[in-house]
C-alpha cells in the first residue's frame, strides 16, 4: 500500500511540475508577445506622418473622389510642401454651389479620429455630434465660425458646399502640431467626417 501510494505521489508530484512548468512557458510567451506588440502611442509622430503620406496614393488612384487642398493661410499659385494641404474624400455631394467664406458661421454635422491602430481599426474618435452610423438622421449640428477652427478643417469648410459630406484629413501641421490637448497627442493626423449643414454671414451684434 505505501509503495503505491509512494506510486501514486510520485506521479502526482511529477504532473504538478509539469503543469507549474506549463504555466510558467505560457506566461513567459504572454509577456513575450506582450513585449513584441507595439503600444497604443508608440512611435506615434512617425506613424502619422506615414498615414498621411499614403493619402497621395488615393488622390492619384482616384482623383474623381478625392481632393488636395492647400491650407487657405499659403498662396495657393504656389506649390507647397506635402503637410502644406488637407486631403479630402468625397462622400456625399450637395446641391449648393457657394462655400462658407473665413468669417462665417456654419452649422455642421462631425466626427473626428484618430488615424487607425490595433485597438481601434477605424481610428479612435475623440469628438463628435453623431452616434452610431454618420448620417444626419443620428446626429445633432454644431454652431461655430469658420475662423474659430483648426487651419486644416476651416480650409476644408471654405471649399464646401451645402449637403456635402467630405472625410478630411488634416496633417499635424494644420492642427494642433507639437501641442498635446485634453484628448489628442502631440503630432496628430486628425481624420473629420463634416456634413455641412448650413452657413450664413455673422452680422454685428449675433451670438454664437
Amino acid at each position: 500500500m505505501r509503495f503505491i501510494i509512494g506510486r501514486q505521489l510520485i506521479r502526482h508530484g511529477q504532473l504538478f511540475i509539469i503543469g507549474c512548468m506549463s504555466c510558467l512557458s505560457c506566461l513567459v510567451s504572454s509577456c513575450n508577445k506582450e513585449e513584441s506588440e507595439p503600444g497604443e502611442w508608440d512611435n506615434w509622430q512617425q506613424r502619422n506622418e506615414a498615414y498621411f503620406a499614403s493619402l497621395q496614393d488615393s488622390l492619384q488612384q482616384n482623383p474623381q473622389q478625392w481632393r488636395r487642398i492647400k491650407s487657405f493661410t499659403l498662396d495657393p499659385a504656389t506649390e507647397g510642401q506635402p503637410t502644406d494641404y488637407v486631403f479630402a474624400k468625397v462622400i456625399a455631394e450637395g446641391t449648393g454651389t457657394e462655400s462658407p467664406a473665413y468669417t462665417d458661421s456654419v452649422r455642421v454635422i462631425y466626427r473626428g479620429r484618430f488615424i487607425p491602430s490595433a485597438t481601434y481599426p477605424e481610428g479612435y474618435v475623440f469628438e463628435e455630434t453623431v452616434k452610431g452610423t454618420f448620417s444626419a438622421a443620428t446626429g445633432s449640428t454644431y454652431l461655430s465660425t469658420v475662423s474659430s477652427n483648426i487651419v486644416g478643417y476651416a480650409t476644408a469648410l471654405q471649399h464646401m458646399h451645402r449637403g456635402d459630406v467630405w472625410r478630411v484629413t488634416v496633417p499635424c501641421q494644420l492642427g494642433y502640431a507639437a501641442q498635446s490637448q485634453t484628448l489628442i497627442p502631440p503630432y496628430s493626423t486628425l481624420i473629420f467626417e463634416i456634413a455641412l449643414v448650413d452657413f450664413w454671414q455673422l452680422q454685428e451684434g449675433d451670438r454664437m
